[in-house]
């Protein structure tokens, strides 16, 4: 016999405490052992389960154990490879006995889990309660008709590097003519500079043509007409007006205004003129200083007509205060753009537009009208200066009359590029206010022109 202690366990066993005898007429059936709940892994030393050292040995399902449903708000294991299902046990739980797969893959042989980035054949996406994506839309949203977002955006609104939020889809942030939002004052100078660039060639002849001859011509009138009469001294010592003093007056400006009026039509094909080149080059279409003169005859009298009523109502606010007057001036500037490009409500839509971003529309305006303010100025010092050189009756003589016709027609030169201004900033600035309310580019308002 050998002297090593018998194998096992070498402490005591205490006795079973004592019960309830057994009744040893009752068969006792085998202990039923538990199915692991969802989601765990079997116990691979429980009966009937195959051990690690075994993974070819495929696992069979107890017919005796019955199938435990899955707690709520679980997820289902699917069967691995290798492993047999019951069909017992799905068919309890409600999967399809052959399983779920996707598209183009054998059916695994068991319940799959729900996926919920997984796209099923009729192309709808689950809805995910625990999908948080920042840079994506929200759930459920689709892309409206018509509607398509900027390259490497994912939905409208969205900032790409280096744009703001809220871009409109369609937006060109390079575009030459139309002012992305939030690009500032900057972005509509370069856009005013880059047009002038542009459209020097074509635009500095139609200004002369169009603007800068009609002012000479009501210069030299005004020399002509201008009264000249001094105030003179009455019988009691105050001084008194000349004889037919208002009779001068009236006829003075009686004939500015006819010659504004003649030359109306003609101011206002220019005007149509000078936005046809700026909107076309900037859509990169050819153009030409007659195709833009033929252009602007088409709408010359539907441009001046507005601009009557406009000058009209500047006019009457003028009467009342200068302030009115300069209000109703900055509210109607964009009326001719608006004419040209939508031919409908210039008056109203130009009102409200001013009144729905005051200030971007002020400040655009305001900087269009210092430049006028400049012209005028410079021109009050030629008028000034031509004057004291040739006295209050320059036409009186024929050395003088030539003098002062001079002056006047170069004071009107120089006004020019006071024009230029004017209609390159207030074209830019409407073209500013469009991409404010939806997509626009210059194509697109160089084919609304016509």
């Amino acid at each position: 016999m050998s002297d090593l202690p018998p194998s096992g366990a070498t402490e005591p066993v205490p006795p079973a405490s004592p019960g309830v005898p057994a009744d040893p007429t009752r068969s006792t059936p085998p202990a039923a052992v538990p199915a692991p709940a969802s989601g765990h892994a079997a116990d691979p030393t429980a009966p009937a389960s195959p051990t690690p050292t075994d993974p070819g040995r495929p696992a069979v399902a107890d017919p005796a154990v019955p199938a435990q449903p899955s707690p709520p708000g679980s997820l289902a294991v699917p069967a691995q490879p290798g492993e047999a299902t019951n069909p017992a046990v799905s068919a309890q739980q409600g999967w399809p006995a052959g399983g779920f797969s996707a598209p183009g893959q054998p059916a695994s042989g068991g319940p799959q889990p729900w996926d919920p980035y997984r796209t099923d054949p009729a192309g709808s996406q689950p809805w995910d309660p625990y999908r948080a994506d920042p840079a994506g839309p929200p759930q459920g949203w689709t892309w409206p008709a018509g509607a398509a977002p900027l390259p490497g955006a994912p939905y409208p609104g969205y900032a790409l590097p280096g744009q703001p939020y809220g871009w409109h889809p369609g937006l060109d942030p390079q575009d030459p003519l139309v002012t992305p939002p939030h690009a500032g004052v900057g972005g509509w100078f370069s856009r005013c500079g880059g047009a002038l660039r542009r459209g020097w060639r074509q635009l500095l002849p139609i200004m002369l043509l169009t603007q800068t001859v009609p002012a000479a011509v009501i210069a030299v009138l005004s020399l002509a007409f201008a009264p000249t009469d001094q105030p003179v001294t009455g019988p009691d010592g105050a001084p008194a007006l000349p004889d037919g003093y208002f009779e001068h007056i009236f006829a003075f400006y009686g004939v500015v205004l006819l010659a504004a009026l003649i030359f109306g039509p003609l101011q206002s094909t220019g005007w149509a003129a000078g936005t046809w080149v700026v909107a076309r080059q900037a859509a990169g279409e050819p153009v030409g200083v007659g195709a833009a003169l033929r252009y602007g005859l088409r709408r010359a009298l539907g441009l001046w007509g507005w601009t009557l009523v406009v000058s009209l109502l500047i006019t009457v606010g003028a009467c009342f205060c200068l302030l009115p007057g300069l209000y109703a001036a900055c509210a109607f500037a964009l009326f001719g753009p608006i004419y040209l490009f939508e031919r409908q409500e210039p008056i109203g839509r130009s009102w409200r537009m001013f009144h729905q971003r005051f200030g971007m529309v002020l400040g655009r305006v305001a900087l269009v009208m210092c430049a006028l303010i400049a012209a005028a100025v410079l021109d009050g010092v030629l008028g000034a200066v031509n004057q004291l050189a040739f006295g209050v009756d320059p036409l009186g003589s024929p050395g003088t009359a030539a003098g002062a016709v001079a002056v006047a027609v170069v004071g009107a030169v120089l006004a020019t590029p006071a024009y230029l201004a004017q209609l390159v900033g207030l074209v830019a600035a409407y073209a500013e206010q469009r991409a404010q309310e939806g997509p626009v580019n210059a194509a697109r308002l160089a084919a609304e022109l016509g």
